[in-house]
């Protein structure tokens, strides 16, 4: 590349990249709800695919300062303002200030009067602030109220989310509410760029750590939100890099990852590929479920209800055993009876787990998990965009990025009412057009290692 078309090349990423910056800040400091928040997520996402574009033409000598420079930009609009379009790390910071009082964060409801010494005035308000009807503000009793949501049922949070919640809370000066949570989540998404920029300096290319990196829902929920799922993330990360070279310590952190958000038990697929020996595959097994379990076992002990809190009444509110109840199994119900879509469901996401496990590359077990959780978003069809999270840094993994159709799916299904059908309906033809573009591009893929023919050719093509 000659020095004049390098400088514009170089200039034109800058520009991108400020105008992302300038347009993740406007919006996040502005409307939570709306066509309007909405909108401007959109064009921020369109300005991060344009970057991405731009990036791949830069000399790979500069691509890591740049990646690295747009990711602390990007991740710091993040803080510009409170939590716009989730009210989730207010449980957060109540399941740290619970167990800093000594008590197990699976014992008591947010409401439970058991707990009332440990209130304040930011996470449960007076009555002259209740009194307004703002709709992120839970009642409670007595004309009170609360900001955490699902105030009358225990905490559904595994063991490691809840630890980073206690760590958060003892580093917490008096009075900074949810900006620790902010900075604390900024922190691994920054940690989490760095982890994949190392990993594919190695097997490259490089630019793909961008996917993650200057990707519009890491600061959006990763960190004005504070999901914990980064956490998870980062440990997800960690453990398909290092389970196909030592498979014990990879077992161990996807362990941690599932004991951080339950979501990465999908992996588990994944980090067998290859393993087809009883042997190999108890390698992986047994250490991700003493992980678990050794992480659970304190807070067992420790508490005298369950420790799996409002899971299982999670799953029904959301539809997951009743189709007809919710939004759940969209693309699925389109084809078939509402009653058949669960176990049509389940049927299909385990036959793929079975060719994952079986036929996957061994050396790159990201490729299997991307399309394990990938196809479990298709399939389940969650309206909650911070899910996507896992699925944005498997493809930053992987290189196939038609695959963040579906995380931006999942964004459309949760800000926009009765949207659920469509937006995955989409994100589902956006994948199947790229991969078959990418097979028209660069032939029909050789089987890998493990003969796994996978969707869409190689990665990073």
């Amino acid at each position: 590349m000659t020095r004049p078309r390098l400088a514009v090349t170089t200039a034109s990423l800058v520009l991108l990249l400020t105008a992302l910056t300038a347009a993740l800040a406007a919006l996040l400091h502005g409307e939570s709800r709306g066509a309007r928040f909405l909108t401007g997520y959109a064009g921020a996402w369109l300005v991060f695919a344009l970057a991405v574009v731009v990036l791949r033409h830069v000399p790979a000598r500069r691509v890591v300062p740049l990646i690295m420079a747009g990711a602390v930009a990007v991740t710091a609009t993040g803080l510009v303002a409170g939590p716009r379009t989730s009210t989730d790390s207010y449980r957060y910071a109540w399941d740290g200030r619970v167990q800093a009082a000594g008590i197990s964060p699976y014992d008591h409801a947010p409401a439970d009067p058991a707990l009332t010494g440990l209130r304040d005035a930011w996470l449960f308000p007076g009555a002259a602030v209740c009194a307004e009807k703002d709709p992120d503000l839970a009642p409670i009793a007595d004309g009170r109220c609360t900001r955490i949501n699902r105030p009358f049922v225990h905490t559904i949070y595994p063991p490691v989310a809840e630890g980073w919640f206690l760590l958060v809370d003892e580093l917490s000066p008096t009075g900074v509410r949810h900006k620790v949570l902010q900075a604390g989540g900024a922190l691994l998404c920054l940690a989490v760029a760095g982890l994949l920029v190392a990993v594919l300096r190695r097997r490259g290319p490089t630019w793909l750590a961008a996917l993650w990196a200057w990707c519009p829902a890491v600061p959006v929920e990763g960190v004005n939100n504070a999901h914990v799922d980064v956490l998870a993330v980062l440990f997800s990360v960690a453990a398909l890099v290092v389970v196909a070279r030592r498979r014990v310590t990879g077992g161990v952190l996807l362990g941690v990852a599932v004991a951080a958000k339950l979501l990465p038990a999908l992996l588990v697929p994944g980090a067998l590929s290859g393993a087809r020996r009883p042997r190999a595959a108890l390698a992986i097994l047994v250490p991700v479920v003493a992980a678990v379990t050794a992480l659970y076992l304190p807070y067992v002990l420790l508490s005298d209800g369950s420790v799996l809190g409002y899971l299982g009444g999670y799953t029904q509110e959301e539809g997951y055993d009743d189709a007809s109840a919710g939004g759940r199994y969209a693309l699925v119900r389109l084809v078939l009876p509402d009653a058949w879509a669960l176990p049509a469901v389940l049927l299909a996401l385990a036959g793929l787990a079975v060719a994952v496990w079986w036929r996957g590359p061994a050396e790159e077990p990201w490729r299997g998990a991307m399309v394990t959780v990938g196809t479990a978003f298709l399939l389940l069809t969650p309206g909650y965009s911070w899910y996507a999270l896992l699925l944005v840094a498997l493809v930053a993994l992987d290189g196939r990025w038609e695959w963040l159709g579906v995380a931006a799916a999942g964004a459309v299904a949760y800000l926009v009412p009765g949207a659920t059908t469509w937006a995955y309906a989409v994100a589902a033809v956006a994948v199947g057009v790229g991969g078959w573009t990418r097979r028209r591009a660069t032939g029909v893929p050789r089987p890998d290692a493990g003969g796994l023919r996978l969707p869409v050719g190689a990665p990073g093509a």
